[in-house]
C-alpha cells in the first residue's frame, strides 16, 4: 500500500535563475552523483510571450534578458577535466500551462534563418498540448507528436574559457560592425540577471563580463538538439568544481534545425548524474557527446526537398560547398511547396520550426554543390500533401497571429 512514509518524491530545485554564462554564478544547489533530481524551468523569454493572436509580444521581446535558466546545480565530487554525465530522465510542459509558441523574430529584433531574405516582421502560433501531440489554431490542418527537450544544457564555462569565448565573439563583431542582425551578441550588463543574493561587485563582474546564452559553445549551451529527449543520455565536459549544470529553453517540439524558435515552453526537466574522472582526455573531449533518446516519433513516411547551394530562389549565385546555403535553398523549396498548399509564407515557415522535421547533408564533397535534404512527414498532415497530375489542392488556412498593425 502506498503511504506517505514509502512514497517520497524526487526533490525539485527551481530556486536558481540566471541568463549569463559566467564561473563566479555560485551553485543554488549541489546533488550527489546518481540523485534523482527535477528543476522546473520558466520559458526561455522569462514569460514575455503570452498565449494570444497577436505578435506584438514577439516584436517588443527584450532579448537582453535571455535565456533564462535554471541553476547553477553543483554535482559532488565534479572537478575540472572529468566529465559530466547528465541523464534525461523526462520533460513535460507544466500541468497549468499546457501550451506553447513558435515565433518568427523581426530583423532588428532577433532575426533568424531567413531573416534577411523574408526582411522578417513579427508573427507566432500557439500550440494547445493534448498528452504527446500538439496543435495550432494559427496553423490548422496539422497534428504531431513532440519530442520534448530542452534547448539549453550546459556546465559553467571556467575563467580561461569564458576570456576565450568573448575575445573570438569580440573579434568576430568588430570584422562585421554593421551587420544585421550582429553576427554575434557581447556581454551586456543590460538585462543580466542572477537570482542569488551575492555581493555587489561579484554581481557587478558577472553582469560586465558574462557569455549571452545565444550560441552553443565547447560546455554545451544553446544547441537546440531536438534528440536529446527523456532517455538521452548527455557527456559535458567540466570546467569548475561541481560542474555547476544549468538547463531551460525547454521544446515541446522542434525541427533538425529551427528557423525561428522551436514549440518553447515552460515545464519541469528530471535529471540523474554521475562523473566520470578524467574524461575530458580520456574521451578526447572538445565539446559535448549525445546519446539521443530511445522515444521518437514514428513518421516513416516523408516528402523530402533537396536543396543545393546556388542561390535558386534569390539572385543564382553559385556557391562553393556552402552547406548553409545548401540548407536554407531545401527549406525555402518546402515553404514555396507549401504556399501551393494554402499556408502563408508566415505559417510555412512557423511549420517548419515546430514540426518533427528531419535534415542530412546528403553530399559535402561534390563540388561545387554541396547538397542539404529537409524531410517534412507526411503523417502530420490531415489532407494528402503528394503531388499528383492534377496539381496540388489549395485550402484556405487562414493566417498565423501576426501584429497588430497587420505588418508581416
Amino acid at each position: 500500500m502506498a503511504t506517505r512514509a514509502n512514497s517520497v518524491p524526487h526533490p525539485t530545485l527551481v530556486e536558481g535563475i540566471h541568463n549569463r554564462w559566467h564561473p563566479d554564478i555560485p551553485p543554488f544547489a549541489t546533488v550527489k552523483p546518481g540523485e534523482v533530481f527535477k528543476v522546473q524551468c520558466v520559458d526561455w523569454t522569462g514569460a514575455q510571450i503570452g498565449n494570444n493572436d497577436y505578435s506584438d509580444d514577439i516584436k517588443n521581446v527584450d532579448l537582453t534578458k535571455i535565456h533564462n535558466l535554471s541553476g547553477p546545480i553543483a554535482v559532488e565530487g565534479a572537478e575540472p577535466g572529468d566529465c559530466l554525465v547528465v541523464d534525461i530522465l523526462d520533460v513535460t510542459p507544466f500541468d497549468k500551462m499546457p501550451w506553447g509558441y513558435t515565433g518568427i523574430f523581426e530583423l532588428e529584433n532577433g532575426g533568424g534563418l531567413f531573416a534577411r531574405e523574408f526582411k522578417s516582421k513579427a508573427a507566432k502560433a500557439i500550440w494547445d498540448f493534448k498528452g504527446v501531440y500538439a496543435t495550432s489554431r494559427h496553423i490548422p490542418g496539422v497534428r504531431f507528436a513532440g519530442v520534448t527537450h530542452p534547448g539549453l544544457i550546459g556546465t559553467a564555462p571556467s575563467p580561461e574559457l569564458l576570456a576565450t569565448w568573448n575575445q573570438r565573439e569580440g573579434e568576430l563583431v568588430a570584422a562585421n560592425p554593421n551587420a544585421v542582425p550582429p553576427v554575434a551578441l557581447l556581454p551586456v550588463s543590460t538585462g543580466a540577471y542572477v537570482g542569488q543574493d551575492l555581493p555587489d561587485d561579484v554581481r557587478a563582474k558577472i553582469y560586465r563580463e558574462g557569455a549571452r546564452t545565444v550560441p552553443g559553445r565547447e560546455h554545451g549551451g544553446n544547441c537546440d538538439i531536438k534528440n536529446l529527449s527523456k532517455g538521452s543520455r548527455c557527456y559535458f565536459p567540466v570546467f569548475v568544481k561541481g560542474a555547476n549544470l544549468s538547463v531551460g529553453d525547454l521544446h515541446f517540439s522542434q525541427g533538425d534545425i529551427s528557423f525561428c524558435g522551436a514549440i518553447e515552453m515552460a515545464g519541469i526537466i528530471t535529471f540523474s548524474t554521475s562523473i566520470i574522472k578524467g574524461g575530458v582526455e580520456k574521451f578526447a573531449m572538445k565539446q559535448p557527446i549525445f546519446l539521443p533518446s530511445p522515444v521518437d516519433p514514428l513518421y516513416s513516411a516523408k516528402l523530402i526537398f533537396e536543396g543545393i547551394s546556388v542561390d535558386l530562389h534569390g539572385d543564382g549565385k553559385q556557391y562553393d560547398m556552402d552547406a548553409t546555403v545548401a540548407y536554407k535553398q531545401a527549406a525555402l523549396n518546402a515553404i514555396a511547396y507549401l504556399m501551393k498548399l494554402g499556408y502563408t509564407r508566415e505559417q510555412s515557415y512557423l511549420l517548419l520550426s515546430a514540426a518533427p522535421v528531419e535534415s542530412h547533408v546528403g553530399a559535402i564533397v561534390d563540388s561545387p554543390n554541396a547538397c542539404v535534404t529537409l524531410a517534412l512527414p507526411l503523417g502530420i498532415f490531415e489532407h494528402d500533401i503528394l503531388p499528383k497530375d492534377e496539381g496540388l489542392t489549395k485550402h484556405d488556412y487562414g493566417q498565423c497571429a501576426i501584429r497588430s498593425d497587420g505588418v508581416v
